[in-house]
């Protein structure tokens, strides 16, 4: 038994639901040895890097 009116079709989403911005808020900062990121709506999210890479290269 099913509860749905048409039980022959499947649900369906339209499409996939859009992203954040991801580098929208994202700071930086020298340091002596590298370079920090971090979002700046959250401070405590960072990540500290002594190599650069492109983010487009790495995706």
């Amino acid at each position: 038994m099913t509860t749905r009116a048409n039980d022959t079709e499947l649900d369906r989403a339209d499409g996939l639901p859009a992203l954040p911005e991801g580098n929208a808020t994202v700071e930086t900062y020298d340091v002596e040895n590298g370079v920090v990121f971090y979002d700046a709506e959250n401070p405590l999210a960072w990540l500290e890097s002594s190599h650069a890479f492109s983010l487009q290269d790495c995706t």
